[in-house]
Parts: structure tokens; sequence; C-alpha cells
């Protein structure tokens, strides 16, 4: 038995370390997007079935809108190396530093947190208690995934030369 559970402890470690040499933390932040996108189709189904008011059409609608999501999340994967490339290759943009990736991560944390906040509103119309500063705690990580992006956005508008 303890040789059966040292190598399932030895299969997970070196998938884990396989996943991570291939795809780097970038990877590990697209799986957990990928499972909470998941468990929040799971619980809102489960949450809609116990209320009665499950249908298919919405159902259809939740696959939609996590299909756009991951528009969004390609759109800013693109956008990244793309202004990487613009940044290093064109003199008239000079970056205190070295851009690789900023929006993507940017996204997909503000997804992983969107849906973090959707899965425990479900589970509270399923009926199971969630406290107070979960649910703070969520609405504040939220708020600073937003200022972030809307820091970028204003500095990248005062770094742009007047027309």
């Amino acid at each position: 038995m303890e040789d059966t559970l040292r190598n399932i402890k030895l299969g997970v470690t070196g998938l884990a370390g396989a996943l991570t040499a291939v795809f780097g933390w970038m990877g590990w932040l697209v799986l957990l997007w990928a499972g909470c996108m998941g468990a929040d189709y799971l619980t809102g189904t489960l949450a809609a079935s116990r209320a009665g008011r499950w249908s298919s059409q919405k159902a259809r609608d939740g696959l939609w809108h996590k299909a756009g999501m991951f528009f969004v999340a390609f759109t800013a994967l693109v956008l990244d190396p793309l202004i990487s490339l613009v940044a290093q290759n064109l003199p008239v943009v000079n970056l205190p530093f070295e851009y690789r990736f900023l929006l993507t991560p940017l996204v997909l944390c503000w997804y992983v947190v969107t849906e973090l906040g959707s899965i425990a509103e479900n589970a509270l119309a399923m009926g199971a208690p969630c406290p107070a500063f979960l649910q703070k705690v969520l609405e504040v990580a939220q708020a600073g995934l937003d200022a972030a992006g809307e820091q970028l956005t204003r500095q990248d508008s005062r770094d742009k030369p007047e027309s």
C-alpha cells in the first residue's frame, strides 16, 4: 500500500514538474481558470436545478458566455507579444522594463476572481453559508485587478505624444 501511494505521489509530482517545464506559471494560471470555469458551470447548474429554474437555453447561454471569455483571453494572449515586439523594435517606444506578458495574466486573474465570485453566489443559492469576509476578499481582489488595468491604461495614455 505504501509503495502504491508513493508511486502515485511520484507520478503527480512528475506530471506537475513536466507541466511547469512546458507551460510555466502561465500554464498553471490557464488550468486554474479552466477549473474555475468548470466549477462555475457545475455550481450554476446545481443552483438552478435546486431552485427549479434550470433550462437548456440558459445552460447554452452560459456556454456561449464561457466561449466569449476564451476569445477575450486569446485576444490578450495575442496582444502581449505584439506589444513586446513593438516595444523592442520601435525606437520611439522606450519602456523602463522588458515587456513580456502583462495583459494575459491580468485578464486571466480577473476571470478567475470573477468565476470564484460566481461560484460563491451559486453556493449561496444552493443554501450553503458563505462567510462575509470571503465575499469582501473577492470584491477587494476584483477591485484591485480593475485598478491595475485602469492604471496601466492611464499610464499608456500619459506616455503618448500629443498630436
